[in-house]
């Protein structure tokens, strides 16, 4: 049973951009490895932007300095 897992952060990403995730995803799976869909989980985990880094920074603050032009 394949087990896709996937994280982003939490910015207001739609239900239907996650249903399209989980539908691609899953096609993915088939197409390439020939696994049944019936039996393909798919994951999707929202993380607040606080708790996630890049650089030695979090998130927030990146986005925070994108916004300034820094």
């Amino acid at each position: 049973m394949p087990y896709i897992n996937i994280k982003i952060t939490k910015e207001g990403a739609t239900a239907e951009q996650k249903a399209e995730l989980i539908r691609r995803a899953t096609r993915m799976m088939v197409e390439v490895l020939g696994k049944d869909p019936a039996t393909t989980v798919v994951v999707i985990e929202e993380i607040d932007t606080d708790n996630w880094g890049v650089a030695g920074e979090t998130i927030t603050v990146r986005r925070k300095q994108q916004k300034r032009g820094v």
